[in-house]
């Protein structure tokens, strides 16, 4: 597989820091280009999607890992919002979560996420499945430009 010429920008939505820790390990394993930013409650990601507070200065993501159970809002009002609104809507989004109830995959994609995964309980496991994400986002799926 061919790499892009542009790393793209990368949004985490996740409240636990050793999910966090161990996304950030699997992107500098795979030697991943890509900017990752962090936000760690659905407040947050709103505020970083609407360029909000601390986030006025913030890019647009090209990808989001969106964690469902997260404090403030949770992960399902997020992918609510983002999916409703115009000018975001466009945005690929991955849940990337705990979960494997199949309401919550069901209810995901009924809320137009592009992809539901479970988040292996192996650190490797783990490792590979975000550099799978990555690797189908950066390789084979082509993104909207920026704008």
């Amino acid at each position: 597989m061919t790499m892009p010429m542009e790393s793209i920008e990368v949004l985490l939505v996740e409240d636990d820091p050793g999910d966090e820790l161990m996304t950030r390990e699997a992107f500098a394993d795979n030697k991943i280009r890509n900017t990752l930013h962090v936000v760690r409650d659905g407040e947050e990601a709103l505020d970083f999607f609407y360029r909000r507070g601390a986030h006025t200065g913030a890019p647009r993501p090209d990808l989001v890992l969106l964690d469902l159970n997260l404090p403030k809002y949770d992960g399902r009002q997020v992918l609510e919002r983002i999916k409703t609104d115009p000018e975001l809507c466009d945005i690929p989004v991955v849940v990337l979560t705990t979960s494997s109830a199949e309401e919550d995959i069901l209810r995901s994609y009924k809320l137009h996420a592009n992809a539901y995964v479970t988040k292996p309980v192996d650190l490797e496991q783990f490792l590979s499945a975000v550099r799978q994400i990555d690797d189908f986002f950066l390789t084979v799926v082509r993104l909207p430009k920026r704008v």
